[in-house]
């Protein structure tokens, strides 16, 4: 019989059960396609001060910005539940943490966990009735006014500036709404506030206001300023603003609104372009060429100017069928420019702490997923190489190297099989279609019904040809990195043959 080529197609797909995805990849761990080959991701390694220590962001961090001054020298914040770090290029860092700042929470609290009902009110194992809030952990916004670092947590709510020296902590912005969510700079240069208490007694989930022109300290609307606000008309409670391609977006729990400049008198115009589209956390979202892409509490979304569309995704089953709710607000997206992708991090079901990854390839419309310890981070652009925070505060480099803390890259399919999978397919060799020959070690799963026994055969070390030894009905495959290398891997093929149907 010919050989067998395994054309298996770009990412990963692991929605419905495995045979589902038969003739697909399945299961991925630290892995990407690029140039129609699948190959690891670049390693990591914590970012050094001169003394060789790691940087420390002080805490766990939920909210990362970096920008150049108008020197041109570099710079980084990093936002914690009750600290903000700066770090200077040379990788030394100062506490900027404003004084009396509203110390927030590492974790959200949930008022209908254990404790919240009479014992034995519910079954064991059965979601208690949503009869109460959550308080969602602590996010930072974090935006730059020129050079100046702007900033705002969500739970002290007060917009701060800091003017670059370290020997000067975050200072409160002058006139500023206080209660604030979120804080973001336009393009036509306004400070907004999000979910501000301006102009009333009392904050408002609902309310955005912006500032004068050019001047951040005038928020009084009059008729020689361009200062206003307003209260959208949502059902949902406002969590983040961004820049995008000629507008503003804010995002709520439950819908987007655009906020579009119209100049004096009414300043901005805002109009919903999408319902049912919820940010599920105030850092879960992106802003790159393709539009600003966001993740909800059941799907992923792209704006790109007209209106919210939902983006199919693959792996949709796994993310979201294995995320802690309760810990939901601690997701966080960022871009990684380099091979046109957005990261999620995110927290598994048993986990009360970001572990797990999904990426989005948007241009060649790629899903992938994994295994991370990263709670917050920021694409290379200002610096060398993306920086990405452990949940202990250590700044990691990214993209650097083929070191990954002791974990493998791999990468394994779905069900293969010869036809329908009636008869037994018997493998005498592979011949591997890979770029460092020996880089990648191969193992082979094999079993008769998809629901049987399964068996595993290897690993094997690529060779031309790799003298493998295994029947079945069906097999998966296993791509393993045997080797800290930029290794590729293509189409393998398989020395297969027809057996019996018994």
């Amino acid at each position: 019989m010919p050989l067998v080529p395994l054309n298996i197609p770009k990412g990963q797909y692991a929605n419905g059960t495995e045979y589902q995805s038969q003739g697909r990849w399945r299961d991925v761990n630290l892995v990407r396609w690029h140039e129609d080959s699948l190959r690891p991701v670049g390693g990591w390694r914590p970012r050094a001060q001169s003394d060789n220590t790691s940087v420390d962001a002080g805490g766990v961090v939920r909210g990362v910005h970096t920008w150049i001054d108008n020197d041109g020298a570099r710079y980084a914040a990093f936002g914690s539940h009750d600290t903000v770090t700066a770090m200077l290029e040379s990788s030394v860092t100062a506490d900027i943490t404003p004084s009396g700042l509203t110390t927030g929470r590492v974790d959200a609290t949930v008022n209908t966990g254990f404790g919240s009902g009479g014992w034995g009110l519910f079954g064991w194992g059965v979601a208690r009735p949503d009869l109460g809030s959550i308080l969602r952990a602590t996010t930072w916004s974090l935006d730059n006014w020129g050079e100046e670092l702007i900033a705002c947590s969500s739970d002290d709510g007060v917009i701060y500036s800091w003017d670059l020296n370290t020997a000067n902590d975050l200072t409160a912005v002058t006139n500023a709404p206080t209660g604030c969510t979120a804080a973001f700079v336009t393009e036509e240069r306004f400070l907004v506030a999000l979910a501000a208490d301006y102009s009333v007694s009392v904050a408002s989930s609902k309310r955005v206001a912006w500032s004068d022109q050019e001047d951040y300290n005038t928020w009084t609307a009059a008729a020689t300023n361009q200062a206003g606000d307003i209260e959208l008309q949502t059902n949902g409670t406002i969590l983040a603003g961004v820049r995008t391609r000629g507008q503003s977006l804010i995002l709520t729990d439950q819908d987007a609104h655009t906020m579009t400049y119209q100049g004096p008198p009414f300043v901005y115009g805002f109009e919903r372009v999408g319902t049912a589209c919820g940010l599920i956390a105030a850092g879960a979202y992106a802003s790159v060429d393709a539009g600003v892409i966001w993740m909800g509490r059941r799907s992923f979304f792209i704006y790109s100017g007209g209106q919210v569309r939902e983006i199919p995704c693959e792996v949709a089953d796994l993310v979201f069928s294995n995320i802690n709710y309760d810990q939901a607000s601690k997701v966080q997206a960022m871009v990684n420019s380099q091979w046109n992708e957005v990261w999620w991090v995110y927290q598994s079901q048993d986990a009360s702490e970001c572990d797990k990854y999904v990426t989005y390839d948007f241009v060649e419309n790629i899903w992938t997923t994994g295994d991370i310890d990263r709670t917050a981070g920021v694409d290379r652009g200002v610096f060398r190489l993306p920086l990405l925070v452990k949940s202990d505060g250590i700044v990691y480099e990214h993209e650097v190297g083929f070191d990954y803390d002791g974990a493998t890259p791999y990468a394994e399919t779905g069900p293969i099989a010869i036809g329908t999978g009636e008869r037994l397919m018997k493998v005498t060799n592979v011949i591997p279609d890979e770029k460092t020959q020996g880089g990648v070690d191969l193992k082979f799963k094999v079993r008769n019904y998809p629901n049987a026994t399964e068996t595993e055969k290897g690993p094997f070390n690529t060779a031309n040809p790799t003298s493998v030894r295994f029947q079945g009905r069906q097999v998966r495959m296993r791509v393993e990195g045997a080797e800290a290398a930029d290794w590729r891997v293509g189409v393998m093929r398989l020395d297969a043959r027809q057996g019996s149907k018994r």
